[in-house]
């Protein structure tokens, strides 16, 4: 009888990619699969075809060490708990023969080769069938990163754009982020993370073994993205020195950080803050088939003595002062990633907090998590992972005192503004989704936005300080823009029958979202008369030329002592603010009109608000729209000025995409970002 020999082996890369949602990977050598459903494989036969009566096959698949082999059945019956390989008998080519492969829903993820041995009644030969990548399947009921509803799907693993939000819990501003999971190179930059870690590293074995397990992927993906206990992606930076890389500010996007960390040999990416590395795990896990979304929590608390309570210290003149270790950031940008816990009970399934900026060490590593978020809301401390330490962050105490001549003059306490609003892009939409609920019980419902929108209420901008004999309150008259004045209102009230006399010191001071301010920018003082009863209202307003040196990404802290100086008695209001940016406007045709392959243009445009000329750099990207960054310069534009620019582009993949651009001012200290959704269809 004649030998049976394989001509060609065909892995079906096209059907198999739209089968298990991985289109997007197409760039890549190897095919990309989703475990717990099968993949196709076809055999071109020279000479005799196959006889399923004489010939045999077995398939042998190979993650590093660890492999499995399994023979070629006529039973199309697949189990979820185990690699099988089968032939439909119902549909079998005998010179063209189809083999299909299952991988169990709790196969390990990462780089695999396979190999076919073909059985006859004569020989026995070997043939390598090459390589596939196995990832993660939120759409398999049977895998523990099972997510139920097809739209958290395309939000949270397939959508390669999102944004991340900054500034304040009453002026959050979004910042466009491109994913790039899509991108070439980031595919293989993930899966070398893997590789690289010192887990892997140690025990490669156990490492493959474990890495089934999202639970303990994601410990090694949180651990992975900085760099403090090994060669991770990113190098913290917050020093405002940033001439050895890249300002964190100017990233926009996980692709360059991750395919430049690769590309050095798994040298670290200078420089990322908590955003970014967030938004570079949200890549990362997005890429592994974990669900994954950028959570930003307002007023994150940092409590080094792990007491609950954070201490702010003031002097009588308004000055916010260093004078405690604990801090709370103005923001802090961490990661949820979705899949259940078996090691901590049914009730524990679904979002879990995982933070890869370095802060404190989890099991010797700096990595946090996975926490579950409905551990964090029931206070379940003594769950894995690193539940006080997130607790801590959405709900310590702030304890605010003021300190005149070395002595405490005032003590309050606020129990609601740290964990002010926690929140994460809304699904579909470009807008903000207020999930602070998720994590602590709201005592005031009204401190929060609405989860629909982004848009605060100008009252909410309102801050007291109020004793028994006095009330100050002070509030923003509208969201700061820069270019412009910033204008605030103070109201002093006698609450007493008696006359008064009172001191009234108000300060600025620019501050960095995660330290204590630094200097004071505006300062006024007064004495004023108070009538019984009496209400005073004050106009006061902070001009651009006054708060020019406030950076990019800086806020401000505005207080207002009260001092009854009689009594010495002192009251406090304070606020921090950020300062808003203008957007760049970017339009299009018709934003639903844009077709795969066909050459499109975009313009952005920019009119100048500020007092004084400007000038910079334009750069334009899009995922899946650009090949590389565009770049321009921009000329001396006059206050009140307008420029346009056209962009062509010629789209590679179908599906909603971003559009981002980024004008860089070079003489005033501000970055001016816009973005645009845009649909693009096959022809």
């Amino acid at each position: 009888m004649d030998d049976l020999i394989i001509q060609n082996v065909n892995l079906e890369t096209s059907e198999n990619l739209e089968i298990h949602r991985t289109e997007g990977f197409s760039s890549s050598n190897a095919l990309v699969v989703r475990r717990g459903v099968p993949f196709r494989v076809s055999l071109q036969l020279m000479g005799r075809p196959f006889n399923p009566r004489t010939d045999s096959l077995r398939i042998k698949v190979m993650l590093g060490r660890l492999y499995v082999v399994m023979p070629v059945t006529f039973s199309n019956k697949v189990s979820n708990s185990k690699w099988k390989a089968y032939m439909d008998p119902e549909d079998l080519n005998h010179q063209n023969p189809y083999i299909f492969i299952s991988s169990p829903a709790s196969a390990s993820i990462g780089h695999y080769s396979f190999q076919l041995y073909v059985f006859t009644q004569d020989s026995q030969k070997r043939y390598p069938l090459g390589k596939f990548i196995l990832l993660c399947n939120p759409w398999c009921r049977e895998d523990t990163v099972y997510i139920p509803f097809e739209e958290q799907r395309e939000e949270y693993i397939q959508n390669d754009s999102g944004l991340l939000f900054m500034g304040t819990a009453k002026n959050p501003v979004s910042r466009p982020w491109s994913f790039d999971q899509y991108e070439a190179g980031v595919l293989e930059s993930c899966l070398s993370l893997l590789q690289v870690s010192p887990l892997h590293q140690k025990n490669k074995r156990t490492d493959y073994l474990n890495r089934n397990n999202p639970v303990y992927i994601s410990r090694v993906v949180s651990a992975m993205i900085n760099c403090e206990d090994d060669r991770g992606v990113l190098k913290g930076n917050w020093s405002g020195n940033y001439k050895q890389g890249v300002h964190p500010s100017m990233w926009t996007g996980s692709g360059d950080i991750l395919r430049q960390w690769a590309q050095t040999g798994y040298n670290p990416v200078e420089y990322g803050q908590c955003w970014v590395f967030a938004a570079v795990m949200c890549t990362v896990m997005r890429v592994l088939g974990i669900p994954c979304r950028v959570v930003t929590n307002f007023n994150s608390a940092h409590d080094t003595n792990k007491n609950l309570v954070i201490e702010e210290y003031y002097s009588e003149k308004g000055e916010k002062l260093s004078h405690s270790r604990d801090s709370i950031w103005n923001f802090h940008v961490w990661v949820e990633c979705w899949m259940a816990r078996h090691d901590l009970g049914s009730g524990m399934h679904g979002w879990q907090v995982l933070d890869p900026t370095p802060q404190e060490r989890s099991e010797g590593v700096f990595c946090c998590g996975p926490a579950p978020v409905k551990a964090i809301k029931d206070r379940r401390t003594d769950l894995f992972y690193d539940i006080p330490f997130v607790y801590a962050e959405v709900n310590a105490d702030v304890n605010t005192v003021i300190v005149s001549q070395g002595r405490v003059v005032s003590q309050s306490t606020d129990t609601e503004k740290v964990g002010r609003l926690v929140c994460t892009k809304a699904i579909g939409c470009p807008k903000l989704q207020n999930i602070t609920r998720d994590y602590k019980t709201i005592k005031s419902p009204n401190l929060t936005p609405k989860s629909s929108s982004s848009t605060i209420s100008e009252n909410s901008t309102l801050k007291k300080g109020s004793s028994k004999g006095m009330l100050i309150l002070l509030s923003l008259d509208k969201a700061p823009v820069n270019g412009e004045p910033i204008d605030f209102t103070v109201q002093v009230i006698n609450k007493q029958s008696a006359a008064k006399m009172v001191r009234l010191n108000v300060n600025a001071q620019t501050k960095e979202y995660n330290n204590d301010p630094s200097d004071t920018i505006w300062e006024s003082q007064g004495i004023m008369q108070l009538a019984p009863m009496e209400v005073k209202v004050l106009s006061l307003q902070i001009t651009p030329a006054q708060y020019k040196i406030v950076a990019v990404d800086d806020l401000i802290n505005l207080a207002v002592v009260l001092e009854d100086i009689a009594s010495q008695e002192c009251i406090l209001a304070s606020e921090e603010f950020n300062i808003a940016s203008p957007d760049l406007l970017i339009q299009t045709a018709d934003d639903n009109s844009m077709v795969i392959y066909k050459e499109q243009t975009v313009k952005v445009s920019f009119t100048n608000p500020f007092s004084q000329p400007v000038s910079g750099v334009l750069t334009v990207a899009g995922a899946g729209l650009i090949q590389d960054k565009v770049v321009f310069r921009m000329s001396s534009l006059r206050p009140g000025g307008r420029v346009e620019q056209c962009i062509t582009f010629t789209p590679s993949m179908v599906g909603r995409k971003m559009m981002q651009a980024s004008l860089t001012l070079t003489n005033i200290n501000s970055t001016i970002r816009g973005f645009k959704m845009v649909s693009v269809k096959r022809a």
